[in-house]
């Protein structure tokens, strides 16, 4: 039993799970709407039958509370799944076309065909949902897959290694636990596509093994994502919203969670205090010890969350907050004024309990302060000003965007989510999910009937005027090339 835990997952492994795994899919297996719903059943039943274990891993990992638990990651795992089995047959239908004269008498369709065998890398922050979700997509879609967790969540990922060995057909679908050792022996495989959640940084590293095989790409990656916030705001509602989008979504530990807000100079101090009032009423007179907040993951990110907090120029410009507790990894919900936008706080996603506030003499200069950083993966405004929505959605370039809110946009599965530029490449959920994961192969079909001898050589000049005139649907030029053709 030693032995076998200790054993080493190395370039050997790899090759060997993969070659297995294409021959699962080159049997054909994973092709059928049966077998594609069988798994997807069997993902539901797993949610639904293991559900306690579930939030029990999350507890262990991130201290998230249940609800949150259950909200953000297993009702929406299940969601996912349900809208699956609903439209699988409807997503897996061949799309009609139209062809044109040229082609006539034809007909096409695009057929969603599965791309084979895919590899999941997820993250930590929400280690059961960005687990799921995409493996859900890559079986709708009629793949093989591997998926590799993050060993930060290690309750979590041994929890998922368990039970898709349990529920789900394990000749065809794996989990890889382990590091940076194991996902290196992964990467150096020839994958049909590859997902991966979580930092810049290592996704460059994702994509550089990738384009060794001229793998394809799905990167979910997140940068700093700003509020802009109006004085024009229903403001204890606003405030509510943030404080969801911000501090109950994982403390902050979230690539889509609000990483700083900007607001009018003259408004700053108004929003200040109903943040105050409405932290108090959510997490009470002491934050760290209120149990409806995640703790921060370990103590490397909240020695990094810290020395942010901490460097010279940015400590003093704690307005609200502050507190910190390395033993229970907890800080308090902090608010920041006006950091310099040199300090590294301004300068990396915070991935923490921080929220800096920027001021603007207007909010259209706000616009100019986002689009002057890297492209986020999400954009939130909060107004009642509709010529400011317009201007808010034609004028800012965002993976996505919600106005009056913040983070909800994720549950719509009819919306695309990911990034653009630095914070991502591809998109997912939904059908989105399904289209990911599949090839659009295009197919025509033609008879022997119909069959002209225009097409072909010798050219004649009778040809070249009809052929120019079919090309170009050039309707009086067919008329006349016809005449002229049938003309003795």
């Amino acid at each position: 039993m030693a032995e076998e835990e200790n054993r080493v997952f190395g370039a050997s492994e790899a090759s060997l799970l993969i070659r297995e795994l294409r021959d699962s899919f080159k049997s054909g297996r994973t092709k059928s709407y049966d077998w594609r719903v069988s798994q997807l059943r069997g993902i539901e039943k797993m949610i639904e039958e293991r559900e306690k274990d579930i939030i029990q891993a999350l507890y262990m990992d991130l201290s998230k509370p249940e609800l949150e638990s259950f909200f953000s990651e297993i009702s929406t795992s299940k969601s996912s799944c349900k809208k699956a089995l609903k439209e699988l047959k409807k997503w897996m239908m061949p799309e009609k076309v139209k062809t044109s004269m040229t082609t006539y008498p034809s007909s096409a369709e695009i057929v969603s065909e599965p791309l084979g065998v895919v590899l999941v890398i997820s993250a930590w922050n929400y280690p059961f949902l960005l687990s799921l979700d995409p493996v859900i997509g890559a079986i709708a879609a009629g793949n093989a897959v591997v998926l590799k967790p993050s060993e930060i969540a290690p309750a979590t990922s041994s929890l998922l290694a368990r039970l898709l060995e349990e529920y789900l057909d394990k000749s065809a679908i794996r989990v890889v636990e382990g590091a940076v050792p194991e996902t290196t022996a992964l990467l150096d495989q020839k994958w049909d596509k590859i997902m991966y959640t979580g930092s810049g940084r290592v996704g460059r590293i994702v994509m550089a093994a990738a384009a060794r095989h001229l793998t394809p790409v799905i990167l979910e990656l997140g940068g700093k994502c700003p509020a802009i916030v109006d004085s024009n705001v229903k403001l204890e509602v606003c405030v509510r919203r943030i404080i969801a989008g911000k501090w109950a979504a994982n403390s902050g530990q979230a690539c889509i969670s609000i990483d700083y807000i900007i607001t009018t100079k003259q408004f700053a101090p108004k929003l200040i205090d109903a943040l105050k009032k409405g932290i108090e009423e959510s997490f009470g007179e002491k934050p760290i010890e209120s149990p409806d907040m995640s703790r921060i993951v370990n103590a490397f990110h909240f020695k990094r969350l810290v020395n942010l907090l901490d460097e010279e120029r940015v400590y003093h410009k704690i307005v609200l907050g502050g507190q910190r507790e390395e033993k229970l990894l907890k800080i308090a919900p902090t608010v920041l004024l006006d950091v310099p936008e040199d300090s590294q706080i301004m300068q990396e996603e915070i991935f923490g309990p921080m929220l800096p506030i920027l001021t603007v003499e207007n909010l259209e200069e706000g616009f100019e302060v986002v689009n002057s950083k890297p492209k986020p993966l999400a954009a939130y405004l909060f107004t009642n000003n509709e010529q400011l929505k317009k201007e808010f959605v034609q004028n800012v370039s965002a993976g996505g965007m919600l106005v009056n809110d913040a983070i909800l946009h994720v549950t719509v599965p009819g919306l695309p989510f990911g990034g653009i530029g630095e914070s991502g490449i591809g998109a997912y959920h939904g059908k989105f999910s399904f289209d990911a994961f599949s090839h659009k192969k295009g197919v025509m079909y033609r008879s022997f009937e119909g069959d002209s001898s225009v097409r072909y050589p010798p050219y004649t000049p009778k040809k070249q005027r009809l052929l120019k005139a079919l090309i170009n649907g050039n309707i009086i030029g067919i008329i006349l090339a016809l005449i002229s053709w049938y003309r003795k």
